[in-house]
């Protein structure tokens, strides 16, 4: 049997104060409902997560890491059908919600977990109870943990009733000065040499981790928030227009974890000013007015530090990107009439497509019908469904009767536009008609839950605007923003989406992609050898009987679908017929 991994010392770990005083408040205060770090990979996300259970309480140091993978029963438990075999006797397996009960639930990318998994994950987190009622078998344990996710905001936005049940956030921007980065360096290869010796002389830190998270964990009952702080947290979670009052709470309960933390017994402004960013960082509608003080570190942090990853993140984080969901937002009436979404139906308008080699679209036979995104819950998958089969053959062995588990509905699916910006597109009105294409695509996506990625090229730049994620509120005002001019980076453009298409489909097991080009068409560049994944479509807003541009050609060189908007005075009619 292997000896159990040597983790890297929390407290060995240089810099990143805000996050471990996140970590440290959590485990302080597990009502607090855990901790989000949002960061480029690289910044010790999992190294600080997987740390943290050490300075635990004795009989708490557990870690579980939740795999993207995980099956549903992996997650809440099944049948012991060993012991049912032996003993014929209903037997539970635990899963991973019962192991990680009074520890660490870990989840590595949480905003790409599957739908069905954020909600098992989101009844336990509310209720702190596991309970499984399947086939006449019902079963309850505590699940109580501290729950860690890490995500990385350039590959996806996470849920928004999942992200605001998170108590605090982290964003982290994986920054570190020439210093810092050869420390972090010298520090892991001191690890990976000889680790026993690397831990022991950070031990006496790690123990003195340890008793003041437990000394203050004891402290925390004594703790008082007086009437004046219970004020100001309320008009701060106003003035930030929060939604509902979970961020008061979570304000009200971090407050009092720093203030134990800092072995006091009443919260001050030091310590509501300590953690406002950390409650309101994912919650906020409004940008912060000042930068906020730097926090107070949890120990006394070493020199040096060390991480488990060394990647560099790929691609740049645009300023106008944020790890939040959020609802199909309504406009003003003036912005309605501005920018209107054009009703889309590419299926019943668009030529037939040239085979791509990429695709990944297979026949419905094959994989079951597809209904807005879902795939039907009625077709059987092949694999038997033991649990079931079981109770229904009373225990018998073998069974009389094999019963199968049912294909999982809900293919996660993407719509990824690349949009066109570029001078040309000025002229005529064809920017607005573009916009208005994108969010035709949008309002379909919306109600099928399906994700919505939007990359924008011209002025001889590419920019992500919008990472893959549920349809954002105010879509149209971040259309409305977006202008147009400069030449056509139209090949550079696609290359950067095939690669980032390619590494979500690696990440993604089972995603669907659909890939939107919306384009006049006036480039000279060829698109020769570039094959996005997935379905692909080019929209063509070039207007006019004769047009000038290429789109019929680039989505030949494509091996995609064309479609061709109608002409301006027919988009009334269309949007009727539609």
């Amino acid at each position: 049997m292997l000896p159990p991994a040597i983790k890297f010392p929390f407290a060995a770990v240089a810099g990143q104060n805000r996050f471990k005083q996140a970590l440290t408040l959590a485990a302080v205060d597990p009502l607090l409902g855990g901790v989000l770090i949002s960061g480029p990979r690289g910044s010790a996300k999992s190294t600080l997560a997987r740390a943290l259970a050490g300075l635990l309480p004795d009989g708490q140091q557990v870690f579980v890491n939740l795999p993207l993978g995980a099956s549903e029963e992996m997650l809440v438990g099944t049948l012991d059908l060993q012991r049912i075999l032996d003993q014929q006797k209903l037997a539970f397996r635990p899963g991973l919600f019962a192991r990680a009960h009074g520890g660490v639930l870990y989840v590595d990318e949480v905003n790409l977990l599957p739908d069905h998994l954020v909600d098992l994950l989101l009844d336990v987190t509310a209720s702190g109870v596991n309970t499984i009622e399947r086939d006449g078998v019902s079963h309850r344990h505590a699940a109580e943990f501290l729950l860690v996710g890490t995500m990385n905001p350039e590959e996806g936005e996470l849920r928004p009733q999942l992200l605001d049940r998170f108590g605090l956030m982290v964003e982290l921007d994986g920054v570190y000065t020439i210093e810092e980065r050869m420390e972090i360096v010298r520090r892991r290869e001191a690890f990976d040499r000889d680790p026993h010796a690397f831990c022991l002389a950070y031990a006496a830190q790690q123990d003195d981790l340890a008793a003041r998270i437990d000394k203050a964990r004891r402290l925390l009952p004594e703790v008082d928030c007086p009437a004046p702080a219970r004020e100001a947290i309320a008009r701060r979670c106003l003035a930030a227009k929060v939604e509902g009052v979970r961020a008061d709470v979570a304000w009200h309960r971090a407050a009092r974890a720093q203030a134990a933390w800092n072995a006091r017994t009443s919260v001050s402004e030091e310590d509501l000013d300590a953690v406002a960013e950390l409650v309101l960082a994912h919650r906020r509608q409004t940008p912060p007015q000042h930068s906020p003080p730097p926090p107070s570190p949890p120990p006394p942090p070493p020199p040096g530090g060390g991480t488990d990853s060394f990647e560099n993140a790929e691609g740049n984080r645009d300023a106008t990107s944020n790890p939040r969901g959020g609802d199909w937002g309504r406009m003003e009436p003036e912005q309605q009439k501005a920018l209107t979404p054009l009703p889309l139906n590419l299926q019943q308008e668009a030529a037939q497509p040239t085979p791509s080699v990429a695709s990944t679209q297979v026949s419905s036979s094959a994989r079951g019908s597809v209904r807005g995104g879902k795939k039907s819950l009625l077709e059987k998958s092949g694999r038997p469904d033991w649990f079931a089969t079981l109770i229904a053959n009373l225990c018998r062995w073998p069974p009389q009767k094999l019963l199968y588990k049912r294909r999982r509905s809900g293919q996660p699916v993407l719509h990824f536009i690349v949009l066109d910006t570029s001078a040309s597109t000025l002229s005529a009105n064809l920017l607005s008609q573009a916009k208005a294409a994108v969010l035709g695509i949008a309002e379909k996506a919306y109600p099928a839950r399906e994700q919505l990625a939007l990359m924008v090229f011209g002025n001889q730049q590419v920019q992500t605007l919008l990472p893959p994620a549920r349809v954002p509120r105010r879509l149209r005002e971040r259309l409305d923003s977006i202008g147009g001019g400069g030449g056509t980076p139209m090949r550079e453009a696609l290359m950067q989406a095939q690669r980032t298409l390619q590494r979500l489909s690696r990440r993604c097991t089972g995603l669907q992609l659909r890939t939107y080009l919306v384009t006049d068409g006036r480039t000279r560049q060829s698109l020769d050898n570039i094959r996005l994944p997935g379905q692909c479509t080019l929209i063509d807003i070039e207007q006019g009987a004769v047009k000038r541009g290429r789109g019929r050609e680039l989505a030949r060189e494509l091996g995609a679908q064309y479609f061709s908007l109608p002409p301006l005075g027919r988009i009334d009619h269309y949007r009727e017929r539609i």
